[in-house]
């Protein structure tokens, strides 16, 4: 799990872009607290073949990749 919230771009990016260097895992869940990191590691998700489920509750957005 990647909890980004509370972070600004592209720190959240960068986080996940090192969770999927380290194992290239098949499902991964990312807490983000700001639309804009939800489209950025959208992008960068799909970029590397992982489709993208996303759920909001209070503000918070949690993002399910999985391939």
């Amino acid at each position: 799990m990647v909890d980004a919230r509370g972070l600004s771009c592209p720190m959240p990016v960068v986080m996940v872009q090192n969770e999927v260097k380290k194992g290239n895992p098949n499902s991964l869940t990312v807490l983000v607290d700001a639309m804009v990191c939800v489209e950025n590691v959208k992008r960068y998700a799909a970029s590397q073949g992982y489709s993208v489920t996303v759920t909001e509750e209070d503000g918070e957005y949690k993002m399910e990749l999985s391939k």
